[in-house]
Order: C-alpha cells, then sequence, then structure tokens
C-alpha cells in the first residue's frame, strides 16, 4: 500500500494534479498560449541563435496560436477542454520562447487579458532568470496579490560545460538571485530541467537535482532531451552521434532524482512531450503514458518514494 503523504492514487510522487486538486478542490486545466516573444539569445542581447535543442516555436508546441489574440487562443483551448470537464477551472500559462522578454506595458496587456478569462485562477509564465527586470519583478508581485502566479525558469542543468555548449547564455549565479528575488515576493518558482544532455553523466544530472533541492522551489519539470528536426542540436546529433538515453536509463535517473527531491516539491512534468513529426530522436518518447506508467511501476518494484534521500 501506498502511504506517500502527498498522492490519492498509485504516484509515489507530489503530482500537479494532487497539488491543484488540494488546493482549488477543482479539475484545473493549463490553458498554453503564444504571446508572440523572442528571447535574449535569439535576438543578440546575449547570444544568437537560441537554445541548441529549441525548436521552431521555442517549445510551445501546444500554445495557441500566434495569429490569434489571447482572448481568441483561450477560447480555442477552452471549449475542447470544456467538452470532456465542464466543470474545470483554468490557469493560463504562457509558454513560448521567453515570456516577460518585453516592455512592461505589453506584458501587462497581455496577462491582464488572459486573467479576465472566466474560471481563471491563475497564470504561469514560462521564461529565463536573466530575463525579469525591476520593474517586470514589481508588477509580478502586484500581480501575485489578486492571483496565484507562478514562474517557470529555465535551468536544465547546472554544469557549466553544458551549459555553454547548449547556449543557455545566463550563469549559475544569475539563475540561484533570480529564484532569491521572486521567492522575495513569495512567487512560487517551477524549474525546468533536462535529462541526456550531450555528454553528460547519470551523476551530472542528479548533482543538478541535488542542487534544487537545497534552493527555495516549489516545482519542477524534469524533461527528456529531444532532438528535433531543424535545430542545431540535430546537426550536432547527425555528426557526432552523442548517446541518447534509453527508456530504461531515463527512468531510473528520473526515479533517483525523485529520491533526492523534497517531498512538498510538486511534480509538474517528468518527460518530454515533442510532436512526432518534428521528432527525431528518442522515438520512445512518443509513448508518454507508457513512460509515466513504467515510472510507477519500478517504483512500486524497488519500494521507493521521491524524498527518501532528500536529506541525504
Amino acid at each position: 500500500m501506498n502511504n506517500f503523504k502527498y498522492s490519492n492514487t498509485n504516484k509515489r510522487y507530489h503530482t500537479l494534479d494532487y497539488y491543484y486538486k488540494k488546493k482549488y478542490n477543482s479539475k484545473i486545466f493549463k490553458v498554453s498560449l503564444n504571446g508572440g516573444f523572442t528571447c535574449p539569445n535569439i535576438d543578440g542581447t546575449v547570444g544568437y541563435g537560441g537554445c541548441i535543442y529549441c525548436s521552431k516555436t521555442g517549445s510551445g508546441e501546444f500554445a495557441g496560436n500566434i495569429t490569434d489574440d489571447i482572448e481568441e487562443q483561450f477560447t480555442k483551448v477552452k471549449q475542447m477542454m470544456h467538452k470532456k470537464w465542464p466543470k474545470a477551472k483554468y490557469i493560463a500559462y504562457f509558454q513560448a520562447r521567453t515570456n516577460t522578454y518585453a516592455k512592461i506595458d505589453r506584458l501587462k496587456e497581455l496577462y491582464e487579458k488572459a486573467l479576465k478569462q472566466e474560471n481563471v485562477v491563475g497564470i504561469n509564465i514560462a521564461t529565463r532568470p536573466d530575463a525579469i527586470s525591476d520593474e517586470c519583478l514589481d508588477y509580478l508581485e502586484e500581480l501575485n496579490h489578486r492571483t496565484d502566479v507562478t514562474i517557470e525558469l529555465g535551468l536544465q542543468t547546472i554544469k557549466e560545460e553544458t551549459t555553454k555548449l547548449i547556449n543557455r547564455c545566463h550563469s549559475l549565479e544569475c539563475f540561484e538571485n533570480m529564484v532569491k528575488e521572486l521567492r522575495k515576493r513569495n512567487i512560487d518558482v517551477v524549474v525546468h530541467i533536462i535529462n541526456g544532455l550531450p555528454y553528460e553523466t547519470k551523476e551530472d544530472m542528479l548533482n543538478t537535482v541535488k542542487y534544487l533541492n537545497k534552493l527555495d522551489i516549489q516545482g519542477i519539470k524534469i524533461h527528456m532531451l529531444s532532438v528535433c528536426k531543424d535545430t542545431p542540436l540535430e546537426l550536432m546529433y547527425k555528426e557526432k552521434k552523442f548517446h541518447i538515453l534509453t527508456k530504461e536509463e531515463y527512468i531510473d535517473i528520473v526515479i533517483n532524482q525523485l529520491e533526492l527531491l523534497r517531498e512538498e516539491i510538486v511534480i509538474h512534468r517528468i518527460t518530454g512531450d515533442p510532436k512526432l513529426e518534428d521528432l527525431i530522436e528518442p522515438l520512445w518518447l512518443v509513448k508518454k503514458f507508457c513512460v509515466l506508467n513504467d515510472i510507477d511501476k519500478e517504483m512500486v518494484k524497488r519500494d521507493t518514494y521521491q524524498g527518501i534521500y532528500a536529506n541525504n
């Protein structure tokens, strides 16, 4: 029997669905929106070309249509969800590229439009730690008094050589400082990491999680590296054929990472979700629910759970 206290299912980790149901007493959906943003490492502010794995949509494969305004994007996604869960509530999710990287008036216009939609209980904003101005921080703090604000920060890895290789163009110190600034304002922080980055070892991936476990973060998104078409990573992979994690290797690493994370940290994502037509490797990634089920089965087999080694 599973006695993990942050679960009401067979999960042995703190799922987002469990967290939302406890907090809102309702089914919650994220409505992915595209605000038409770019990135400071695309436009030359800190670099060019973007992160080497980033797809043409800037990790916004499932975000709204950029040609629609925010209200229209929201309505289209909501109509699909509403058929299945008519009583659901929503979180506006600004997903594609760097969603704080614009003038404050533009940010306010987009965020406020999304928050005006019916049954929206909060806003999630995906961004980079080097792309939140002091003015933006002040606005987010004010916004957080009116609704639930969550900032999703891309980190991916703490290994400096990998950070340079993937063209992140920001330092670990920059990341840590932004986490502190957001938490000073009581804004929840969710961190994105990627397993299977070129030439990283299992130890490297576990070290990233050990580092994050010591920070005041509220959630994490664990991704598997996707080699997608028309990216610099595709060219690197074709040229050097670096090792791609097998499904079994990935599951083993994820379970070890969960064991190291404090049990109150919410696991927002535990695998990637690429579009099949864009994916080159690993093809096992398209069977998302098989990966999730295999993680659950293996955790039962090992009789382990999130946080079991968090204090080590």
